[in-house]
């Protein structure tokens, strides 16, 4: 179709109320907000717009929790509901699949993911530990001990031999950097067992993800879609939040500065936002604080996915500028709140009544509120959700292994990497702390010369048996070999015992060997020869 909105190369098509509803790429790194309650939609509206801006360029990741976000990979199954909403909308169902990676934190269904601890660092790892201040305080000081001695901690066997470590130097660690008391190092050595339990031993170490296997296209110049499976990583919620954390902070630490381009080069969607919020202490919020607000200009986008608008807090929810939001129920004075505060996000509609339309929403139908001209918000409109042009629905575990095993980046972390880092050199430390110095036979060198010549000369000592008698005798054999060893000593014996007189005679007697040789000569008429002189002495 010629005027096909799809086609427009600087928008996506988010669905049609009076008109046709847009996202626009150039605010697309403005961040945005999708709720509604379970069931209304919220799902598709986010394959939706995966699929947008994957179309134009923009890679995508997004978390799957539930595992249907996986048909984004293969091709759309022209649904009559779907065909239906394409017509309602004015545009023809094309049917379509789109460049997919599949990620898991445990390796099952997906690329291993990977991070380091060090990389995790002490604010994200206390807030995976659930730590107090006081075990916070203990934990940052493992990290600071670490960074001064050169020790890497790049697993939990790393930091465990770390806090080992600190327990076993605490008179000497504490005066500088603080008290260190055992319980608090016994505490967090539990916690670190409760996060293993829950499947995190496979998440630290190496390799760790490169953020920048995110952002990719295809040959086609499709971005692509990078998709966590996390049905399993759900189970442990504050895991599941603090990854996801963790890769925003790698996305603002590592890219470059890149100002307000024309389209974003990631989308990052985070479905179930609500548990990054939960319990959050002040330190944490204040960073997810900043990044909200500053990864925008390393060309990110953020979309949060939650149920209620109130699971984000303000300080969150006033940065998030392209806004779609599905139904909600008015049950409890609680939802009722929500109501009130999801419409009074939204610039009114004096068509409508904000608050009344929300508990009215059917399946696949939004308010939606997107940024338009200069960054200002566009009067909110009841929309029709486009369709996705892919499968909706989960694909079979046959159709996401081929994918992952024909995957471009499979043969870079597939395979786990253990280095030496604190855990090995604490291990050699200790090591060497109880080997016992050597330390040389007395009498020196000359000491170790008759002891070694003794011995052979001797035979060594004899073992004897309570009684006194010999525990072992000799054979003939062993006689033969022995007497030999002792001629051959001898012999060696009289050479270094005439090379070592000649040394400490000529310091006794003094002089040079060529004024003793003259005075030999001098007094005698015969050639001097020092051997001659020691057979005759």
């Amino acid at each position: 179709m010629a005027d096909d909105p799809r086609t427009l190369i600087d928008k996506v098509l988010v669905g049609k109320s009076d008109k046709y509803e847009f996202l626009t790429l150039k605010l697309g790194n403005r961040h945005g907000l999708v709720t509604g309650a379970t069931g209304t939609g919220k799902t598709v509206t986010l394959q939706t717009l995966a699929e947008g801006f994957s179309n134009k360029g923009t890679a995508v990741f997004a978390a799957d929790v539930k595992g249907d976000l996986s048909g984004i990979a293969a091709q759309g199954d022209s649904k009559p509901p779907f065909v239906q909403r394409a017509k309602d909308i004015g545009i023809e169902y094309m049917a379509d699949k789109f460049p997919i990676v599949f990620w898991d934190v445990f390796g099952e269904q997906g690329h291993p993911v990977r991070a380091t601890i060090s990389e995790m660092g002490p604010l994200l790892m206390a807030r995976l530990l659930e730590l107090n201040d006081i075990q916070e305080g203990v934990l940052n000081i493992a990290f600071r001990v670490a960074d001064e001695q050169g020790l890497l901690l790049l697993d939990l066997k790393d930091l465990r031999a770390m806090l080992q470590f600190l327990s076993e130097n605490a008179s000497t660690i504490g005066p500088k950097y603080g008290n260190i008391a055992p319980a608090s190092i016994g505490a967090i050595q539990r916690q670190l067992l409760v996060l293993e339990n829950q499947g995190a031993l496979k998440f630290f170490g190496e390799p760790a993800l490169d953020i920048h296997d995110f952002i990719r296209t295809d040959r086609d110049g499709r971005g692509v879609i990078n998709v966590l499976a996390a049905e399993k990583l759900m189970r442990s919620p504050r895991l599941y939040a603090t990854f996801l954390l963790w890769m925003l902070s790698e996305l603002f630490e590592k890219l470059p500065e890149v100002g307000d381009p024309d389209q974003p080069k990631l989308v990052f969607f985070f479905d179930e936002a609500h548990l990054l919020f939960d319990n959050a202490p002040k330190p944490l919020m204040t960073a997810i604080e900043q990044v909200v607000r500053l990864i925008r200009s390393k060309g990110v986008g953020v979309y949060f996915v939650t149920q209620n608008p109130l699971d984000v807090p303000d300080v969150v929810l006033g940065q998030l500028g392209n806004r779609v939001q599905h139904a909600l129920r008015a049950f409890t004075p609680r939802d009722q709140k929500a109501v009130r505060a999801a419409a009074d996000t939204f610039r009114q509609n004096p068509a409508f009544d904000t608050s009344t339309v929300i508990t009215q929403l059917n399946v696949g139908e939004a308010l939606v509120s997107m940024l338009e001209g200069k960054g200002s918000p566009s009067i909110v409109a009841r929309t029709l959700i486009a369709p996705p042009a892919s499968r909706v629905g989960p694909i079979t575990a046959e159709e996401r292994s081929a994918i992952i095993n024909a995957s471009q980046v499979r043969s870079k972390y597939e395979t786990p990497i253990d280095r030496e880092s604190a855990y090995e050199l604490l291990e050699k430390r200790a090591k060497a702390a109880l080997e016992p110095e050597e330390k040389p036979a007395e009498g020196g060198i000359l000491g170790q010369l008759g002891g070694m010549l003794g011995g052979v000369l001797g035979g060594g000592q004899t073992t004897t048996t309570k009684g006194g008698k010999p525990a072992n005798r000799m054979s003939t054999g062993e006689m033969i070999v022995r007497s030999a060893a002792q001629s051959a000593a001898r012999s060696l014996g009289t050479q270094i015992t005439r090379a070592i007189l000649r040394g400490v005679l000529g310091g006794i007697l003094g002089g040079t060997t060529k004024r003793r040789a003259a005075d030999f000569e001098a007094s005698t008429g015969a050639k001097y020869n020092p051997d001659d002189l020691l057979d005759k002495k």
